[in-house]
C-alpha cells in the first residue's frame, strides 16, 4: 500500500513509534506495518554497551596519574531515554538521525570521572596505583547511590579499572627506586648469608674448643686419681713396712747385730768382728793376726766367691 512500510526489530531493541506527537506502539523486538509520512520511529537498545574511558587525574600529593578502563551499561527505561535523546532511525538504513545516542556514554563517563576524582584526591600517588579495586569498588557503590543514573534510565552493570600509571618520568623514577630496593634487598640478603656463614664457624670452632677443653679436663683429672692411686698405694707400702718393723724397734741393737752375723756369711762375719775390734782398739793392749788367720779368710772368700 501506498506509504505503508513495514518495519521489525530484534529483541534487544526496544522500537517506538510516534504518530500524531504521541506514542502509538513501543515494545522490545516488534514487528509491524505502519504509514510512512506520519509516522517517526526510534530504536533503543537494550543490551549491555562496553564504553572504555582514560581519565586523568591529580592525587592528594599533586602527582598526576592516568586511569584507563571500562565500564558497562544497560538502558533500563527505553522510553525515558527516548525521552531525553533524540533515538530516531532512517528505517531505510536504521541509522540514527541524531549524535545524540552517542551522547549517553559520554555522559556516563563524565559521571565515572567526577566519581573517581573523589576517590584519587583523597590518596597519594603511591597508593593510588597499588589502589585501583578499591578505588572501582568505591566508583561502583557511588554509581548504585546516583540519582542521575536514575533521571538518565540506565544502570552500571560493571565498572573496572584496568590501569592506574603516573607519568613517564615518574614511572622511571619508580622503577630505578624499586630497582634500587630490590638490589639493597639482594645486598643484604647476601651479607646475612655470610654473616650465617661466619656464625656457624664460630659456633663450630667453640664446639670444638669446648671438646678440646672437656678432654683436657678429663685427663687432668684422670692424672690427679693415678697420682693419688700411687700416693695412696706408697702410703700403704710405707705402712705395712712399718708395722711389719715394729716388732724390731723394742730389741737390743746389739741384739740384732747378733742376728744378723747368725744369718751373714763367714766373711761378713769375720769383717765385722775386725771392725769391732777397730773400734775398741784402744781398749786392746795388744792384737795379734797369725797369717794362718789371713789364709783362712782368704780361702774362705774363695770358697764363697761374690754374687
Amino acid at each position: 500500500m501506498l506509504g505503508y512500510k513495514y518495519i521489525k526489530a530484534v529483541p534487544t531493541q526496544f522500537i517506538i513509534q510516534f504518530a500524531g506527537g504521541k506514542i502509538k506502539r513501543a515494545g522490545p523486538g516488534l514487528s509491524f506495518f505502519y504509514f510512512r509520512p506520519a509516522s517517526s520511529i526510534a530504536l533503543v537498545p537494550l543490551n549491555s554497551v562496553d564504553v572504555p574511558f582514560i581519565i586523568n587525574e591529580i592525587t592528594q600529593d599533586f602527582q598526576a596519574i592516568t586511569v584507563q578502563g571500562q565500564l558497562t551499561y544497560r538502558i533500563n527505561d527505553p522510553q525515558l531515554v527516548a525521552s531525553l535523546l533524540d533515538y530516531t532511525v532512517d528505517v531505510s538504513t536504521k541509522q540514527y538521525l541524531s549524535e545524540d545516542p552517542e551522547k549517553l556514554a559520554q555522559r556516563l563517563v563524565n559521571q565515572a570521572q567526577v566519581f573517581t576524582r573523589s576517590e584519587v584526591q583523597g590518596v597519594e600517588m603511591r597508593a593510588a596505583i597499588h589502589a585501583s579495586d578499591q578505588i572501582a569498588n568505591a566508583v561502583m557503590t557511588k554509581f548504585g547511590e546516583s540519582e542521575t543514573l536514575t533521571a538518565l534510565g540506565v544502570e552500571i552493570i560493571t565498572f573496572a579499572i584496568l590501569a592506574v600509571k603516573p607519568t613517564p618520568d615518574i614511572a622511571r623514577a619508580l622503577e630505578a627506586e624499586a630497582r634500587e630496593m630490590l638490589l639493597r634487598q639482594a645486598d643484604d640478603a647476601i651479607f646475612e648469608r655470610r654473616n650465617s656463614a661466619v656464625e656457624q664457624e664460630r659456633r663450630i670452632k667453640e664446639s670444638e674448643l669446648s671438646t678440646e677443653i672437656a678432654i683436657e679436663k678429663e685427663t687432668k683429672e684422670l692424672l690427679a686419681s693415678r697420682t693419688e692411686n700411687i700416693r695412696t698405694e706408697a702410703e700403704a707400702q710405707a705402712f705395712a713396712v712399718a708395722e711389719s718393723l715394729k716388732p724390731l724397734q723394742d730389741l737390743n741393737p746389739e741384739v740384732l747385730k747378733l742376728l744378723a752375723i747368725q744369718s751373714a756369711e763367714p766373711r761378713l762375719v769375720a769383717a765385722t768382728a775386725l771392725r769391732e775390734l777397730a773400734e775398741n782398739a784402744q781398749k786392746i793392749g795388744q792384737l795379734n793376726i797369725t797369717p794362718d788367720l789371713l789364709e783362712t779368710l782368704i780361702s774362705r772368700q774363695r770358697d764363697f766367691p761374690a754374687e
